[in-house]
């Protein structure tokens, strides 16, 4: 009898789309079939609980923060069958191979991140673990201007679009982002 094989998949969109809810609907699959599941969080993400990942519907489940990918490593269990790993653009560049190892060891590992960041670009490690993954699924949220299939996220300041040179990564919920369609996501640059 063969071991089982590992896969790596992709819960990948734009802000307020679903993906940590896709993960825990997942994950607590994986519990009920009394798979011992690991979840981890960059300790950036401080939105809602500190030891669990929380969609913005509240629905929760158990996560250790970690600083880098490596601290995943340390913390893994021998007999961790799945993995989720949130909001993976938050992490080092590490992450990508740490994800290949243990999908390479016999884990399903589940991650979720957004693609795109404000600006509409590539965000993070994201783009390559999508290259690299067993399965990709791209959600979409609702455009808060027109109510279309929304794929990017817009960061407002003050109310208004925030601008190209802005940092990119600043952890907030609906007061700092909404979603948006591509026609009207914006992204002022500067003269």
């Amino acid at each position: 009898m063969s071991p089982k094989s590992g896969s790596v998949e992709i819960i990948c969109g734009s802000m307020f789309s679903g993906k940590t809810e896709e993960m825990i609907r997942r994950l607590r699959r994986a519990v009920i079939a009394k798979q011992k599941v690991q979840v981890f969080k960059p300790v950036i993400d401080i939105r809602y609980k500190v030891e669990k990942v929380t969609s913005h519907a509240g629905l929760d489940f158990e996560a250790l923060p970690v600083k880098d990918s490596q601290e995943i490593v340390r913390n893994l269990k021998g007999d961790t069958t799945v993995v989720g790993i949130d909001e993976a653009q938050f992490l080092d560049d590490e992450i990508v191979e740490v994800i290949e190892n243990l999908a390479n060891n016999g884990v399903r590992v589940l991650v979720t991140g957004l693609d795109m960041n404000f600006r509409g670009e590539p965000f993070g490690c994201i783009p390559i673990l999508l290259s690299k993954a067993d399965k990709v699924d791209k959600l979409q949220a609702i455009c808060m201007v027109c109510g279309e299939p929304a794929t990017r996220t817009q960061r407002l300041v003050n109310g208004k679009p925030a601008r190209y040179d802005d940092p990119v990564v600043i952890v907030g919920a609906a007061e700092m982002y909404e979603a948006r369609c591509r026609a009207h996501h914006e992204v002022p640059k500067d003269k």
